[in-house]
């Protein structure tokens, strides 16, 4: 009996060193699947088992560990193969590096009680986590627990003062609708001298001044261009900013250039701009109604110079607008390249016989039915027309004249009275600084009086492009060899009012 005994034992021995094995090599293909090649365990037809509850997953070459026990999600989360993605580890990798450099240079600490805004899946937060800062949880308007509760970048669900660290990355301030909001709450929610880093697609200078113009009660700490991690976002701006001990309205003390009064310097980002712009017309041209109209297609547009992103409103402002489809309808809402953002329009007109257009309008357009003017008076409103400009004018909303209030002198059409409108205070109570405006103005020969206005009330610095026509005593289309009697101003005064403003730094086209 002991000869079988031995057989047994051995057989036995054999069969249980042989189950050891195939479980080494299956232990081992399941660490090569998603230690080496990042992905889950499902993915691979080497994984037999499910995962385990408590199962951490060490990522080499950057000390990561991409944790799928329970502390992190549980087993029936859907979201479960996402956290052993390839995309989420290399997502991981390059906050954890992020912040680990923010660490060294004492931005952020173990101890520092932080949250990330807008962060659709967590990684951020999971890579403070990782690199020692614990107490970190993130915002985005669909949960994903435990790294990420409801919110948003404008409606933060957190008390004043609660955080030490914030972050925002992937763009997202660049796309939110409300970036004015998103920065407030980020103002209100982060502690005196607490950190806010935030990663932005644009690199131009008029974003980014813009961008600090929205964080006005901080300070600029550093900014630092890096490469991205993905295609989405391949070059990255960071930009650390550190809150005020003591917090201040917008704009308080904190301009260097700007409006203060009455006094107006246009900031140097934007003069750099006007550099940029076409050149203007100098010589005059014979035939203006052709010249100038062509020009429009030469015009070099601010948003297609600059991201305007970081704007909190933004306004198109039409002085002198006739009829809704006169140049609202026909080429703002058509041609101006606005960034896919809403803009807010404000229509000033004082020809009543356009006013009823807007009734339709009036969810999207703001209608001013007042003379734009340097004061608030009542005016004396004339509408005239140059020779033979019924018949040949298809552009001037069906032979209409146009309006003109302080006429050079009666040409025997219809003079109404109207009310007049300080425009230069209107606007500085409208905008702001952190507003984007564009303005276009055609107000058949007042712009010599409104425009030295917006200069001495400093309301100029509030508007970021226009676009102006200026009345001259131009050849008539109708009648060769002869000027338009209607306005005293010549070509060249109107060039050096075109000239004078970029000068001062104001981003002026020439209309029609």
């Amino acid at each position: 009996m002991e000869p079988a005994t031995g057989k047994s034992s051995l057989f036995r021995n054999i069969l249980a060193r042989a189950l050891i094995f195939g479980v080494l090599i299956m232990v081992f293909r399941f660490a090569y699947v998603v230690s080496i090649t990042g992905e889950s365990c499902t993915l691979s037809s080497f994984c037999f088992f499910s995962l385990p509850q408590n199962l951490n997953f060490i990522v080499p070459g950057a000390g990561v560990s991409a944790i799928v026990g329970n502390d992190a999600v549980s087993r029936s989360d859907p979201r479960r193969d996402l956290y052993t993605s390839k995309e989420w580890i290399r997502a991981v990798h390059f906050y954890s590096s992020v912040f680990q450099d923010l660490i060294s240079e004492g931005l952020l600490s173990p101890h520092s009680k932080s949250l990330c805004v807008e962060t659709p899946l967590g990684q951020e937060v999971f890579a403070l986590k990782e690199i020692g800062v614990e107490n970190s949880i993130g915002i985005f308007k669909k949960a994903a627990k435990p790294l990420v509760v409801k919110g948003e970048g404008h409606q933060i669900p957190f008390d004043d003062n609660s955080f030490d660290f914030i972050f925002s990355g992937g763009a997202r301030l660049d796309a939110s609708a409300r970036p004015a909001d998103f920065a407030s709450e980020i103002a209100r929610t982060l502690k005196p001298e607490g950190f806010v880093v935030v990663h932005v697609k644009a690199n131009d200078t008029y974003s980014f001044n813009s961008l600090l113009d929205l964080f006005s009660s901080f300070n600029l700490v550093k900014t630092i261009d890096m490469a991205g991690f993905d295609s989405l976002m391949p070059y990255i701006r960071e930009i650390v900013l550190r809150k005020d001990t003591v917090i201040r309205n917008h704009g308080g003390g904190k301009i260097a250039d700007g409006i203060s009064g009455n006094k107006c310097s246009v900031p140097g980002h934007k003069r750099e701009l006007v550099q940029k712009a076409e050149p203007l017309i100098e010589e005059e041209p014979l035939k203006p109604w052709i010249t100038l109209k062509r020009n429009i297609n030469n015009v070099k547009y601010l948003p297609s110079m600059v991201d305007i992103s970081f704007k909190n409103r933004y306004v198109y402002v039409d002085v002198g607008a006739r009829s809704y489809g006169s140049s609202i309808g026909s080429w703002f809402r058509k041609q101006y390249p606005k960034q896919n953002k809403t803009f807010h329009v404000y229509a000033i007109e004082a020809d009543k016989t356009f006013h009823q257009q807007y009734e339709s309008k009036k969810k999207t357009v703001t209608l001013l039915p007042y003379a734009a003017w340097v004061k608030n008076e009542t005016l004396r409103f004339e509408i005239n027309r140059d020779p033979g400009q019924e018949e040949v004018d298809e552009l001037k909303d069906k032979g209409r004249g146009m309006g003109r209030i302080q006429p050079v002198k009666s040409s025997g059409g219809e003079v109404d009275e109207i009310q007049g409108f300080d425009f230069a205070e209107w606007l500085k109570n409208t905008v702001t600084e952190s507003d984007f405006v564009v303005m276009k103005m055609d107000v058949e020969g007042t712009e010599f009086d409104l425009i030295p206005r917006l200069f001495k009330t400093g309301a100029i610095c509030l508007i970021d492009e226009i676009f102006l026509e200026c009345h001259y005593n131009r050849w008539q289309r109708c009648c060769p060899g002869q000027r338009s009697a209607k306005y005293e101003k010549t070509y060249g005064q109107c060039l050096q009012l075109f000239t004078s403003l970029r000068e001062s730094g104001v981003l002026v086209h020439q209309w029609w």
